[in-house]
């Protein structure tokens, strides 16, 4: 089975709140919430790749990006590893740049059954303010 690595950034303003796109309604996990970011390629590191994703899909530049931890979780027909970055220093307002819906949630009032599988354990540390 092939597996996936995957940088993502959770992007948190100084009102603690943390910004979210949408997946495609024909995409894998359609419509469900998430902390936008994206595979990481050969020969990236996992910053490196997350830098990228987040220009391509947000229009920021990352200044500063923290490792927060990984998770996997294996689908019917993917395994994938996120690499979770909190981002709380950028340049540009992020927006949904692929023509995607977003929005700013307020970090206590994420709801973990609005993302795939994978990011459920993130979504409850940031929902307990233990991040």
């Amino acid at each position: 089975m092939k597996n996936l690595q995957v940088a993502v950034g959770i992007i948190r303003n100084a009102k603690k709140e943390i910004f979210l796109t949408q997946r495609a309604s024909t995409s894998h996990m359609a419509n469900k919430w998430e902390f936008p970011g994206g595979k990481i390629e050969a020969g990236e590191t996992a910053l490196e790749g997350l830098t990228r994703e987040l220009m391509e899909e947000t229009g920021i530049t990352v200044t500063e990006a923290h490792p927060i931890g990984t998770a996997s979780h294996t689908y019917q027909e993917v395994s994938v590893t996120l690499h979770f970055y909190l981002v709380e220093q950028w340049q540009g307002e992020p927006w949904g740049k692929e023509g995607q819906p977003q929005r700013w949630i307020a970090q206590a009032d994420l709801q973990a059954d609005e993302f795939p599988p994978a990011n459920i354990v993130m979504v409850e540390r940031l929902v307990k303010g233990e991040l």
